[in-house]
């Protein structure tokens, strides 16, 4: 196929030698009138005709030109402004030199035009783009590309993050740093046949690491790393989120081997038809069958690999989840303590720590704590520390920004008359009272009754010995009878019932409630569940929800093994107190004096109280 011949640029015309041409040309014509036209007053030029020294005359709309007899310093043209005939012959007889000035309007009359134009297009022109920016980003030219994707791509120096960052959760961080090394080396773990995962799920709970490893990803493995979040592909225009999703992987394989990192996949990739419900989803359905069929279209072997998070893996679509599209579900949970050990070791860089910080003592009172969660804890630890004018962060500092995010801020203006105080006082050594005589409870850290949060008035914080995920009958009813212990302390002491109970009460019945109806526990109604969960997303419209149905007969029983356990274990607790009753007055008294107790100070006020087992 012969090649198009290009034009000689020898033969192509110039704008810009027309535009010099033409200028050179108004150069000269104006030197050349500028030498043989004198442009003189009116009253001059009248008098140059009387004296008879022109020869013709031109009169124009504004001026009057006469051609000179003989020329006059190398003029041969005189040029004047017209005035009134009627105004020239009153004025000649003043013998005064006179002329007439010709304003120019053509600037006004070009603006009067122009300005409205003006300020019409740039109000269109403002409209327009605002329009544009909230449709599809990018002013103007934005709206015209509302279907091109907006993920943003980063290298490895971009992001910040690596593997050395992330702790707490070893096995999700193996997972990706086997695909990383997928990606660096293709042939060498391909070369038993193996082929690299389509898709890397990550679920877990919200503030455990999922986006962090993820950037983490990007910072290792060394390729384009597109990351976009599920809610940027649905857009208020049919279609837009499917060609968003075309778009994204059509970048990524052009730029292969890369990764794509979807964050809250539950946004885009929720259950089709859930609920029952017919339309009004049909952009977010259409973008997840473009993303299940861009799944289904890429090849892993050359070096594409989705990756996506999300804390709510039960709404996501079943087609999305099966194998061949998303291959690897990674749990990422919240850490144990050993995990929340290396968490800290990691954020306590950031903030100033004292010689000496022991922090597995931190590590074990933040049971439960994501790692979001610890790294606020480093933060609200170095501001305790800022507040009381130290120069590093203790424990005590990591003490009261425990408190702070557990029971909330302190409520000092909150004034409690001395009753109140008194029976507070007594609910909250009854808690750790009870605690203290049970065997197998947390270790209590911290009795106080200064107000915090919203309702509390008091708080007794325990501190686990150790992570827990198995607990056995009597460690439950145990834990209803720490619950119980401040209702048992009020009555027994005061003979009434207060208020103050109501959050101790709700989870002393919801514990009680799952031991009779989810883990089987009472024997006289048998090993059989029965807590009906309401019905997923997962499940298909009109199907059968988890559990089994319960009979009026079969409730009566579930209603009478709760309010039984709880009323056994409050008994347990008042018998308990009414042992002990000498320390709790003790103990009550010295709290309503401190306002807080440490484990220290309850462990020399109840020296006398020792769990009925070891």
């Amino acid at each position: 196929m012969a090649m198009p011949l290009k034009p000689d640029p020898k033969t192509q015309w110039n704008v810009g030698y027309w535009l010099l041409a033409l200028f050179a040309l108004f150069t000269l014509q104006s030197i050349w009138q500028a030498r043989t036209v004198e442009p003189v007053p009116y009253s001059e030029f009248e008098k140059a005709l009387a004296a008879g020294r022109v020869s013709e005359v031109v009169i124009g709309d504004t001026t009057i030109t006469g051609k000179l007899k003989t020329p006059e310093g190398g003029k041969t043209v005189i040029v004047a402004t017209r005035v009134d005939p009627a105004m020239a012959e009153q004025l000649a007889k003043y013998n005064v030199t006179f002329t007439r000035v010709v304003e120019s309007t053509w600037l006004r009359d070009l603006m009067s035009w122009v300005l409205p134009a003006l300020v019409f297009f740039g109000l269109w022109f403002f409209l327009i783009r605002r329009f544009a920016d909230k449709a599809g980003g990018g002013g103007l030219g934005g709206f015209m590309s509302i279907g091109k994707s907006r993920a943003k791509v980063y290298v490895e120096k971009d992001t910040g993050v690596t593997f050395a960052d992330v702790a707490g959760v070893d096995e999700a961080k193996a997972e990706l740093q086997e695909i990383v090394a997928f990606l660096k080396d293709p042939k060498g773990y391909g070369r038993l046949g193996a082929r690299m995962p389509k898709g890397i799920l990550l679920v877990g709970p919200p503030g455990t690491g999922k986006t962090l490893l993820a950037k983490a990803v990007a910072g290792e493995a060394g390729v384009p790393f597109f990351s976009i979040s599920g809610s940027e592909f649905v857009e208020m225009f049919v279609g837009v989120g499917a060609a968003r999703v075309r778009d994204l992987f059509e970048q990524a394989r052009a730029k292969a081997p890369a990764i794509i990192f979807i964050d809250e996949l539950d946004a885009l990739g929720r259950a089709r038809g859930a609920g029952g419900m017919v339309g009004g989803h049909d952009e977010r359905e259409q973008t997840l069958q473009q993303l299940l069929v861009e799944l289904d279209g890429f090849d892993s072997s050359a070096g594409l690999v989705l990756l996506s998070a999300t804390n709510r893996p039960e709404i996501l679509d079943p087609a999305l989840l099966r194998a061949g599209r998303f291959d690897r579900q990674v749990l990422v949970d919240r850490p144990d303590k050993e995990g929340r050990l290396r968490i800290l070791e990691v954020h306590v860089k950031k903030i100033r720590p004292a010689a000496g910080l022991d922090l597995s003592q931190v590590a074990a009172l933040t049971a439960g704590f994501s790692g979001a969660d610890l790294a606020n804890l480093c933060n609200e630890a170095a501001l305790a520390a800022t507040r009381r004018g130290g120069q590093d962060v203790e424990l005590q500092d990591f003490t009261v920004a425990i408190e702070r995010i557990v029971a909330g801020l302190e409520k000092k203006n909150r004034l409690l008359n001395p009753r109140e105080r008194e029976v507070v006082a007594f609910h909250e050594m009854g808690h750790a009272l009870v605690a203290l005589s049970l065997p197998g409870t947390d270790a209590v850290h911290k009795v106080s009754i200064i107000p915090r949060g919203i309702g509390a008035l008091g708080y007794t914080i325990q501190r686990p010995t150790e992570d827990r995920f198995l607990m056995t009958r009597d460690e439950l009813e145990h834990k209803i009878m720490v619950l119980l212990g401040g209702r048992a302390s009020e009555k027994l002491v005061f003979g009434h019932l207060s208020t103050g109970a109501a959050d101790d009460l709700a989870k002393a019945t919801d514990i009680a409630h799952s031991m009779v109806t989810r883990y089987g526990m009472d024997e006289s109604i048998g090993y059989v569940t029965y807590d009906t969960q309401p019905q997923r997303f997962l499940d298909l419209p009109g199907q059968a929800s988890g559990g089994c149905g319960v009979s009026p007969q079969t409730q009566q029983h579930i209603d009478s093994a709760v309010r039984g356990i709880v009323m056994d274990a409050f008994d347990g607790a008042t018998k308990i107190l009414e042992q002990h009753r000498d320390v709790l007055d003790r103990a009550a008294r010295e709290l309503l004096v401190k306002e807080t107790l440490d484990e220290a100070a309850l462990t020399a006020l109840t020296a006398g109280v020792r769990p009925a087992a070891a």
